[in-house]
């Protein structure tokens, strides 16, 4: 048999992670005190140093935050969850996108950047999913959305060009209700979306546009949404700093 995969990361690394698991899923509470570096050497058999090693890494991904002369303390944000079904539906006339609004309802400030906007060839998996000949162009429209002030997001769309020559789309302006409201006014409603996630290290693009910590991953999701007859009409990838954000689902059993 082959031997056990064997975690060979530096022990200060490791107990990063135990306590960044603790701090991600609540059991480390918002605002909490941390226990003292005596204790966590006890706790993990190790060295003062070791520890501190490992306090210095959540405090460099802001995790951790040091307040002098009376300890450390859990980040005073816990981890917020997306549910992506809250920006399916296209916003009501005359209201804000819906990312907009989910953000108003958590008392969050709120805003979007545009990076870019351009025709170009996409990347292989969007024009596969906008049954692009090879060579074929789609309408790019690249932002960042804020909340609370810090980068939430990064955003990449992909429109087919038939339908974004002479419309917003191809404006470099951020567009009055969003994407799913102007593509609904054109007689392209949004019936339903695929949505794939998965968690990679940033690429330099990510890591400067979001200010991602030290090693930090992002969450990666590639999302499709589709028109009447299963028609494509907006394919996206997304990035969330993955220290900051969970995806949540609500699944209808059949």
């Amino acid at each position: 048999m082959p031997e056990p995969h064997k975690d060979e990361r530096p022990f200060g690394e490791r107990i990063a992670a135990e306590i960044r698991k603790l701090i991600m899923n609540g059991d480390l509470e918002p605002g909490a005190r941390m226990p003292t570096t005596e204790q966590l050497c006890e706790k993990y058999a190790t060295t003062n140093v070791t520890v501190q090693r490992a306090t210095k890494i959540l405090k460099d991904e802001g995790l951790l935050v040091g307040r002098t002369g009376i300890g450390v303390f859990v980040r005073d944000e816990g981890a917020q969850a997306i549910n992506p079904a809250h920006s399916l539906p296209p916003s009501g006339p005359g209201q804000p996108y819906r990312w907009l609004l989910e953000a108003t309802k958590n008392n969050q400030q709120s805003k979007y950047r545009m990076l870019d906007v351009a025709e170009v060839e996409p990347p292989t998996q969007v024009r596969l999913a906008l049954g692009l000949d090879e060579g074929g162009t789609a309408m790019l429209r690249s932002r960042i959305g804020y909340l609370d002030g810090k980068p939430a997001e990064l955003v990449h769309s992909y429109y087919p060009i038939e339908l974004a020559h002479g419309t917003r789309l191809a404006d470099r302006r951020l567009i009055p209700g969003g994407s799913p409201r102007l593509l609904e006014d054109m007689g392209y409603p949004t019936r339903s979306q695929d949505d794939v996630l998965g968690a990679r290290p940033a690429t330099t693009d990510e890591y400067v546009h979001l200010e991602i910590p030290r090693d930090v991953p992002v969450i990666e999701i590639f999302r499709i949404v589709y028109s009447d007859d299963q028609r494509p009409i907006e394919v996206s990838l997304l990035t969330k700093p993955a220290h900051r954000f969970k995806m949540a689902y609500s699944v209808d059993c059949p």
